[in-house]
């Protein structure tokens, strides 16, 4: 099951989680399995790593990167983080840009990104990939008064982001909630207005699941004019939040307790979000390829899964890096960032804190082995 953690109840694990993680006593960064590959692929003993290091990107991350965060500097105390959730295609542009050290993005590079990283602003000529860090189901939020439980298709879901459905006691919505009492009130959708990942993944499921009703392609900037719109998920969620009859798509620990979430059509069943069927989706993905480089782990999330408990409206999270670090100190940072955030260690704690899906199987060992693969100097 998901945990849902208050803003306050989640400083108080991140504080917990530093704490416990000090406690260990650990000199390694990465937990033993990344440690196991990192010397298997390295044969280098580990580095004092210090400095300020800058990173931005998905918002969707955010709860997830300040557990991260506040667990690795307590081991690392001469490390100082700082993250700018600025959303994932900000994030992108400044890593291209050489402004951070890496980027947190909740779709992986395009063709022309990852043609523009080989300049030496950014990466060189060894170019940057994407590494898997966090897995997590996109809910569909909504607050309609009185009303707390809620199907909607994929179908629905479309026409009511196109516009085609406009009140919440429209009988296409009634005929999938049935003995629901919907109320007579206007549908205000609310879709991001930064360039986000998360706009790309939903709007990959619209058209993957109901592409006779939303015939756009995914794309990170929401392709339709009209409608209400924020920046960043605590955006979208604060104006659905103020907004009676109002709906957004938005990463599920950003959602809060004051909202209502929608099950979603999977096959015959209607599943709600949950991280155990988005995880169960991404194994079954293909994973790289394309002309990507050998460490770029770009997922094809299969947004049509429909075994058992499967929820395919979801997002895969990545650390985009660079292959080789000519600065040491940032290459060296990097590599045991990274290397923590997708250990076994690394993703129990932003299970704990953001409810997302732990790397596992194939993914979890690939994602290891690419982060213990960057070069420094």
């Amino acid at each position: 099951m998901k945990l849902s953690i208050s803003r306050a109840g989640s400083a108080v694990v991140i504080g917990a989680l530093a704490l416990t993680l000090a406690a260990c006593g650990s000199d390694n960064p990465t937990g033993d399995a990344a440690t196991d590959a990192a010397t298997d692929a390295t044969s280098t003993p580990a580095v004092e790593i210090s400095g300020t290091f800058k990173g931005a990107g998905s918002s969707a991350q955010q709860n997830a990167i300040n557990a991260w965060t506040a667990a690795f500097q307590g081991e690392h105390p001469g490390v100082t983080i700082n993250y700018d959730g600025s959303g994932s295609g900000a994030g992108r542009e400044q890593f291209i840009a050489g402004g951070v050290a890496w980027a947190g993005s909740d779709s992986p590079m395009k063709p022309e990104e990852l043609e523009s990283a080989k300049a030496p602003a950014a990466c060189g000529p060894d170019g940057a990939i994407d590494i898997p860090v966090y897995i997590s189901p996109i809910a569909l939020a909504f607050n309609v008064p009185g009303v707390k439980e809620l199907n909607i298709s994929s179908q629905n879901a479309a026409k009511i982001f196109t516009g085609a459905i406009t009140n919440w006691n429209d009988p296409a919505l009634a005929a999938d909630n049935e003995g629901a009492t919907l109320p007579d009130l206007a549908i205000t959708p609310v879709h991001r207005s930064d360039k986000s990942g998360t706009t790309n993944n939903f709007t990959d499921w619209l058209n993957k699941t109901a592409g006779d009703v939303w015939t756009n392609p995914k794309n990170d900037e929401w392709p339709l004019q009209g409608g209400d719109a924020a920046e960043k998920t605590s955006g979208v969620i604060g104006v659905v939040t103020d907004t009676p009859g109002a709906i957004t798509y938005a990463d599920e620990s950003g959602v809060g307790a004051d909202l209502g979430v929608a099950a979603i059509n999977v096959g015959d069943q209607w599943v709600k979000p949950n991280a155990e069927g988005a995880a169960n989706v991404v194994a079954t993905s293909p994973v790289g390829g394309d002309g990507r480089a050998e460490n770029d782990l770009a997922v094809s999330i299969d947004r049509t899964a429909s075994a058992e408990g499967d929820y395919p409206l979801l997002l895969v999270s990545y650390g985009i890096v660079c292959n080789t670090y000519s600065d040491e100190a940032t290459g060296n940072f990097v590599k045991a960032w990274i290397g923590y955030i997708v250990s076994e260690e690394g993703q129990q704690v932003a299970a704990q804190a953001a409810g997302s899906a732990p790397l596992s199987g194939d993914i979890a060992t690939k994602a290891i082995a690419a982060a213990a693969a960057i070069q420094v100097g």
